[in-house]
Order: structure tokens, then C-alpha cells, then sequence
């Protein structure tokens, strides 16, 4: 079989290197042509994911996976066409679909009769049908259900770790039509091997929802719970706070019953998938209100968290701060809706002289940020931790000389480090008032 994955990122390019694992043929087309390049020398393009390093040389050495700028042109060699470009959010938080429908367009160039088109982009309910669908038509003359066949087939993975994930979640797919549906499956039947998974109701494996829309709606719910369970976390870590309460031990105590499944509070909720999802199923139901307060729960919390370091500090104007983490979390180089952002406007707005450190990112990469690059062991006042990188706990408050707050924005830090500093955790119970 030959397959083009359309879109080399952090999740297109594990799955072409999972696919040609198999025993396939597949072209990689994406628009960038210094990706292209490196791709095609065995080289990840960007850093961290498990494997993948060793999983692309051997097959691109062995000639299973060859990278390309021209979308068009690897389609028309290709059974199966999978596109994973990303869809993004504009200012107005509305899905903006302008790289999608470019895909889709070169898409339709290249379609041949008889290719099975998977859509594993999220996607807000009824995209892949009555907007890719009727693209791919037009630009290919071919028919739906007829002698073009369309599915929608939602990523679950995380970066740093796509190789296990295909292995652990069961692979959704929705069809357009019933051929669609089960020439997806077969599909992704034949390159992915699944871990036997007891705690589900059913085997782990390619599981048919029924219609591409409920398989775009399954992965918007999954994602959008997460963001409505954290946005509930961090109403109760505010309501702590203000009382007295360490909500870590109550949340602990309450996910003791089997029914409740708490996450964990926190500074900021980033990422592609959780701060952008929940917009996506909004821009459909516009009336879903508990989605909309979760969402503007999740986005005051940056602010929040530098209320606690004014508190704690007095008035914010003139005093340095240090801003640990640029990346959206621990581990991972990737600033995509990053709580960094809003809490280093919130610092600034208030006065303070912000300065910003990121064990995986050079000086020069914070500069063109807009950021004032931090080297641990400078003298600052104040400290709020926004990413939880497993350097920061082993830091102290000799790291930071003069430091007399830290705001603890992910409950990494070491309480025992931090003799002679205030250490405030989101949520512990101990929020200084002014």
C-alpha cells in the first residue's frame, strides 16, 4: 500500500514513520521545505519525541519514507491520503481554515478513483462532510461513496510520546458513507498494533463510531472535559485559598472514590489540543455554557496567580520577577497557547520588570519572543513558576538571591528549598492578603 501523510509535525511525522514501520510506502508532504529536508536525511525536525529518531532512519534508509513538497504529485501515487495539518483558532476564537482547506485543495489535485481520504485533524462536528467532502469533489471529479472515500479519524496522542499512545488508545473513525467506514478500518488495521487494555468495555482496536461526526464530536469531548474538569479544579483552588484549605489533599481524598475524577489545578492551560478544542465545539454550540465559563475560568488563571505574588510582594512597580517556564509544559519545547504569555503581560501590566527563563530554549530564542532572557542566580524578588520542567525542583531559594515570594504555579518546587521565601502553591490554603 502507499500512503501520503500530509503535514510532517509533531504528530504527522511519528504516524508516516509508524505506517512505513509496517512494511508500507509512504510519501510525507509538507510545505515546508527545510522539514522536507530533514526528513529525508533521517533527521527529526524538531526535538523530544521518544524513538523517533531511531524509527526514522531505519525507514528512511530503508526507502519506505520519502518527503516531498509537492502534496499534489504524492497523492496520485497513493492508495490512502492521511492529513494531519493543524487547525488553529483566530483572534475571535473561530476555527481559522485557511491552511486545511489549502491541504484539501492539493488534496483533490492528486486524488485518483478508488482513495480513501482520513481526516485526523480535530475538527469542529460536520467539517470533514460538508466542507472537505465537497472540496475533494470538486477538485478531483470524483464522488463520495462512489469512487472516493472519506473518514474522519482523530489523533489521541501526545507529543513526547506518539509511539505508545497509537499502541494504548483505541483508533476512532467515523466514515462518510458505510464503504468509507470500512475501508478505514482496514486501513488502520493493517498499521497499528494495539496493547491489550482489560479496563475497557470493549477490545482495544479500531473502534467505528457510526459517521464522521461522532467521530469528530468524541475527540472535541474528551478534550473539552479535560478543560471543564481543570476549570473546575481551579474554581476550587481559588475558593481554597481563600479560606484556608490545601485543595491537593481534598482532591486526592475525593478521587478516592472511584466516581470522582478531579484533575489538577494550575496556572495555565496550554497546549494545541485543550485550549483550543473546547472553541471548536463552541463555534457549533454557541450555547453550551458551561464550556464557555470553563474556558474563561482556565484563561483568568495567569492573572490569578499573579494576584498571589502582588499579595504576597505589595505593590508589583519596579521589582523584578522571574517567570519560570516558556513552554506550554514540563519537557516539552513548545509554546502553543502557553500560560507564560498572559502572566508575563500580567506582570508588565503591573509594573513589574519581567524577566524569563526556559531551560529549553537559548537567550536568543527568548529575545525573539519578546522576552527578557533570565539566568538562574540573578537577584529578583519575586518568582511565579508557569511550566513544571524537572529542573525547577531541584531549585532553591539560594538560586534567587533577594527573592522574598514564589508563586508556585504547578506545585513542582521543593517546600523544604525555600527557607526564608514565601512559597505559595495555587490552591494550598495559604494566599497572602494584602
Amino acid at each position: 500500500m502507499a500512503v501520503t501523510v500530509v503535514a510532517l509535525g509533531k504528530i504527522g511525522l511519528p504516524l508516516a514513520v509508524q505506517i512505513a514501520s509496517k512494511g508500507h510506502q509512504v510519501y510525507g508532504a509538507d510545505v515546508n521545505a527545510d522539514v522536507v529536508r530533514l526528513v529525508n536525511e533521517g533527521v527529526p525536525p524538531f526535538p523530544g519525541e521518544t524513538d523517533l529518531d531511531v524509527k526514522l532512519a531505519e525507514v528512511v534508509a530503508a526507502g519506505r519514507l520519502t518527503a516531498t513538497t509537492d502534496t499534489a504529485a504524492a497523492v496520485a501515487d497513493s492508495d490512502t491520503v492521511v492529513v494531519v495539518v493543524p487547525l488553529v483558532v483566530d483572534e475571535e476564537s473561530r476555527p481559522d481554515f485557511g491552511a486545511m482547506d489549502a491541504a484539501t485543495r492539493a488534496v483533490a489535485k492528486g486524488l485518483k478513483p478508488g482513495t480513501l481520504v482520513s481526516y485526523e485533524t480535530t475538527l469542529p462536528v460536520h467539517t470533514t462532510r460538508e466542507r472537505f467532502g465537497p472540496m475533494l469533489e470538486e477538485g478531483s471529479g470524483l464522488t463520495l461513496g462512489v469512487d472516493l472515500f472519506l473518514c474522519h479519524s482523530p489523533e489521541r496522542v501526545f507529543t513526547g510520546r506518539v509511539f505508545a499512545n497509537l499502541r494504548q488508545y483505541p483508533k476512532l473513525v467515523g466514515g462518510t458513507d458505510a464503504e468509507s467506514a470500512k475501508r478505514a478500518v482496514e486501513f488502520y488495521e493493517s498499521i497499528l498494533d494495539f496493547d491489550d487494555r482489560p479496563d475497557l468495555d470493549r477490545p482495544n482496536g479500531v473502534w467505528d463510531l457510526g459517521s464522521a461526526e461522532a467521530a469528530e464530536l468524541a475527540k472535541l469531548a474528551e478534550t473539552t472535559y479535560r478543560d471543564v474538569n481543570i476549570a473546575l479544579a481551579n474554581q476550587f483552588a481559588r475558593f481554597a485559598d481563600r479560606v484556608g484549605i490545601d485543595v491537593h489533599a481534598v482532591i486526592q481524598a475525593s478521587n478516592s472514590q472511584p466516581y470522582s475524577h478531579i484533575h489538577a489545578p494550575g496556572i495555565a492551560v496550554g497546549g494545541h489540543c485543550i485550549p483550543v478544542y473546547p472553541r471548536f465545539y463552541l463555534w457549533g454550540d454557541p450555547d453550551a455554557t458551561v464550556v464557555a465559563a470553563a474556558r474563561a475560568a482556565n484563561v483568568a488563571m495567569p492573572s490569578y496567580a499573579v494576584s498571589l505574588l502582588a499579595a504576597a510582594l505589595g505593590d508589583l512597580a519596579g521589582k523584578r520577577v522571574a517567570v519560570l517556564g516558556v513552554s506550554y509544559r514540563g519537557g516539552v519545547k513548545e509554546t502553543a497557547f502557553s500560560g507564560v504569555f498572559a502572566t508575563v503581560a500580567a506582570l508588565r501590566d503591573a509594573g513589574a520588570e519581567v524577566l524569563v527563563h526556559d531551560p529549553m530554549f537559548s537567550d536568543g530564542e527568548l529575545s525573539a519572543m519578546g522576552f527578557a532572557p533570565y539566568a538562574i542566580g540573578e537577584p529578583v524578588e519575586g518568582i511565579v513558576v508557569q511550566a513544571d520542567h524537572r529542573e525547577y525542583a531541584s531549585l532553591s531559594a539560594h538560586d534567587f538571591p533577594g527573592a522574598r515570594a514564589i508563586v508556585d504555579g504547578r506545585q513542582v518546587t521543593d517546600p523544604s528549598s525555600w527557607a526564608g521565601v514565601r512559597r505559595i502553591v495555587l490552591g494550598a490554603g495559604g494566599a497572602p492578603t494584602q
